[in-house]
């Protein structure tokens, strides 16, 4: 017998993949807000033709779903939130060609992490999660209601 039986393999692959996600959106996020500005994306969002204020949206988004995701807090709706984000940065570099290299940054990242953040979606939170009270839990489908 192995000494990691497969669903303690399959938690600990479902955390990495939460993690990777989380990381990644949690930097992309904090670059938005602390590097380029949150005004300086407005405006590069809206040199792309969308609405500027969108850049909020977009950084909030990030930044809580990547730490949502790394504390393994409802990996898989987050997971599933951030995907417009997601298929929207595949969007923006979907003319740039396949590779990272290409001018602009090219689409491939993107569909990774779409691929990633549907992976996530479909596995859920794996190993290491933060623990919410057992009021706010769900279980089998009904919320469970503390004692009064």
């Amino acid at each position: 017998m192995s000494a990691f039986p497969q669903d303690r393999l399959e938690r600990y692959g479902a955390f990495v993949l939460r993690i990777t996600l989380g990381g990644i959106l949690l930097a992309h996020g904090l670059l938005k807000v602390l590097v380029f500005t949150l005004p300086g994306t407005a405006e590069y969002f809206a040199s792309l033709g969308l609405p500027g204020v969108l850049a909020y949206a977009v950084a909030a988004a990030e930044v809580g779903g990547g730490l949502l995701l790394l504390l393994g807090v409802a990996s898989r709706w987050v997971a599933l939130a951030v995907q417009p984000v997601l298929l929207g940065a595949l969007w923006v570099h979907s003319g740039n060609g396949w590779l990272f290299s290409a001018s602009g940054g090219g689409w491939e990242f993107p569909l990774v992490l779409v691929l990633l953040a549907l992976s996530v979606s479909l596995l859920g939170n794996g190993a290491f999660v933060l623990r919410l009270p057992a009021r706010l839990a769900w279980r089998r489908g009904k919320r469970e209601v503390a004692p009064a």
